[in-house]
């Protein structure tokens, strides 16, 4: 490891292990079988126990095409289910086969088939080799633009019993998605029923909480896991809407009770050709064949532009207290652990709130979760205290606690608003120095390695440059650039800089730093439990990692004294032992060019 002025880099010579592939050569039509990764967690996304068959017939009907022959063998069949992975067909499902960018789905039907199948629904392109099956064609022009609705009608249109909030925006979906949930799950005491929760995290059914592979799931995926909650007493939901999610069709069959648009930043420009683009993506979420009613932030230059553009009825918050907001923050008092503040609301109502994580910008995602809920129908006051219940967000801000006398915290922060934001927010609770670690994922956006650089250069006492997810990219090739953008900050305005390839060795360099009164925060990753590197995806955890070093970095101090406990632990304790995932959080990374997650 180097310091900035030191001006080299450590060289590593990792072994690397080739990116996996299906084939080397394009395979003949209808015959290939997807092969599950090593990285993908084994459990199949739910589905309702007791589906009701919809006739193919009916189907084709809802789609505007002509029925299978009833003569055909599987012309009078009915589905019971619709998947657009081949893997996952059940007996009596729909297969979806989508134009891909390297295969069409059409060259999996058999594969589903043998699964079960009792159609495929398809375009031009992939019918003649769907039809090579012997299973009815359904055709349509755009399969992926009408999947969505055919598996809510499927499914029994199951979003039609559940009060739906949805959440979209650059930052704060996941904690506000959580919030919300606390107000729901508080509201829903009263009658018993249970509550639901959709995002980039996990899942959850209840207290049941499954794997996510991506922000918002796909269309056939979501629509079963609406079916799922119905079937098991859900009566409400909190969900992340992303960026991806609108434009790709995942959302489609769903109408959502609230709509809530935090903010908007620069991100996902890999995806987005440019910020408008990224706007009128999210500014779909506010049309009437999205959503019934919206909740917007009136303090966001993106935001105060949707409430003049939103098709549907408008209810504004704001964190900074503007009082033409219908709801707006008053008194706020920032502390360590969250804040505390009075929520204002049309026709004088106040009540008394707290956001249960620290930071300015939590006070704005606990005042939108407060204003969802009461624009849903629920006591504010009910909402307010569900809220303050919710007992953190996993990898958002996140407290690490080893016995060591310093604050020790992860967070998911992996833009430059969000780094600065959170280096703002530790700031004022942190008494001493800061050390911050932040690495940039390869194969995503960017142009926003060189920001996100400097941000940590200008904010932190010491800036830790390393890896994140390098993916396919030289992980040296993401730091140059992240280096180049600390370089800009005047001397006089930067702290420390550190450069270490090593994710590990990095969190261990700023903890060796640390003295009593300081901050050490490790940003970037927050809940993941994976670290992709060339393709291939190792077991890596933030919290885990710090709280290893730590507890070894006070056995090495306690040996160095002659004191008691200085002894030797197992190689669990060690950083660079495999971590120990909690079962509250069990999201690895999406590997998908075209993942909302996006890092």
């Amino acid at each position: 490891m180097r310091t900035i002025t030191d001006g080299a880099w450590n060289r590593r010579d990792p072994a690397r292990t080739p990116r996996p592939s299906l084939r080397d050569t394009e395979p003949p039509p209808g015959t290939l079988t997807a092969v599950p990764q090593a990285d993908q967690n084994p459990t199949a996304p739910p589905r309702p126990e007791q589906p009701r068959p919809a006739p193919l017939a009916e189907l084709a009907r809802q789609l505007g095409i002509e029925a299978p022959a009833a003569d055909e063998p599987a012309g009078g069949a009915a589905a019971t289910g619709i998947t657009h992975d081949s893997r996952a067909v059940r007996p009596g499902d729909i297969y979806a086969a989508l134009p891909g960018a390297r295969f069409h789905g059409a060259d999996f039907a058999n594969q589903a088939a043998s699964l079960g199948a009792v159609a495929v629904l398809t375009d031009p392109a992939g019918t003649e080799r769907a039809a090579a099956t012997g299973l009815p064609v359904l055709t349509v022009p755009d399969p992926r633009g009408r999947m969505g609705a055919l598996a809510a009608r499927i499914y029994g249109e199951p979003g039609e019993d559940l009060l739906q909030i949805g959440i979209t925006g650059t930052s704060g979906k996941t904690t506000t998605a959580y919030l919300i949930e606390g107000g729901l799950r508080k509201a829903a005491e009263k009658d018993g029923s249970l509550t639901g929760l959709i995002g980039t995290v996990e899942s959850r059914i209840g207290d049941e909480r499954l794997k996510s592979e991506r922000t918002t799931p796909e269309a056939t995926e979501l629509q079963a896991l609406f079916a799922v909650m119905r079937e098991r007493g859900v009566r409400s939901v909190a969900m992340e809407v992303s960026s991806h999610a609108l434009v790709l069709g995942r959302v489609d069959g769903c109408v959502f009770d609230v709509a809530v648009f935090n903010n908007l930043s620069p991100e996902h420009l890999d995806f987005h050709p440019d910020m408008e683009d990224y706007f009128r993506a999210k500014l779909q979420l506010f049309t009437k064949a999205r959503s019934r009613a919206a909740v917007v932030n009136f303090d966001d230059e993106y935001g105060f532009r949707l409430i003049r553009e939103s098709q549907v009825p408008v209810t504004t918050f704001s964190a900074e207290g503007h009082p033409d907001a219908d709801w707006r923050a008053e008194d706020v008092e920032v502390g360590p652990t969250g804040s505390t503040f009075t929520a204002v609301g049309p026709e004088n109502v106040s009540v008394r709130a707290v956001a249960p994580l620290p930071g300015p910008f939590n006070v704005a995602n606990a005042l939108a979760a407060i204003t969802a809920l009461a624009v849903a129908g629920i006591d504010p006051q009910t909402a307010a205290d569900g809220i303050a219940a919710v007992p953190g967000v996993p990898g958002r801000l996140e407290r690490v606690q080893a016995g060591q006398p310093y604050l020790a915290v992860v967070d998911y922060a992996h833009k430059p608003d969000a780094v600065e934001s959170v280096l703002y927010a530790v700031r004022k609770v942190t008494d001493g120095a800061v050390h911050a670690v932040l690495g940039c994922g390869g194969d995503r956006d960017p142009h926003k390695r060189n920001a996100m650089g400097a941000a940590l250069a200008r904010l932190s006492d010491t800036a830790v440059l390393t890896s994140d997810n390098p993916r396919t990219e030289d992980p040296l090739a993401i730091l140059a650039t992240m280096l180049a953008g600390a370089a800009e900050v005047p001397a006089y305005e930067r702290g420390t800089v550190l450069v270490e390839e090593d994710r590990a060795a990095a969190i261990a360099a700023a903890v060796a730093r640390a003295e009593p009164g300081d901050t050490v925060l490790v940003l970037g990753k927050g809940h993941e439990l994976g670290q992709d590197i060339a393709g291939v995806v190792r077991p890596f955890d933030d919290r885990q990692v710090l709280r290893d070093v730590i507890e070894a970095t006070r056995r090495a101090a306690r040996q160095a004294a002659g004191q008691p406990g200085g002894q030797q632990q197992p190689d669990a304790a060690r950083p660079d032992a495999p971590p120990v995932a909690s079962p509250a959080n069990t999201s690895q990374p999406d590997d998908s060019q075209a993942d909302d997650q996006n890092r």
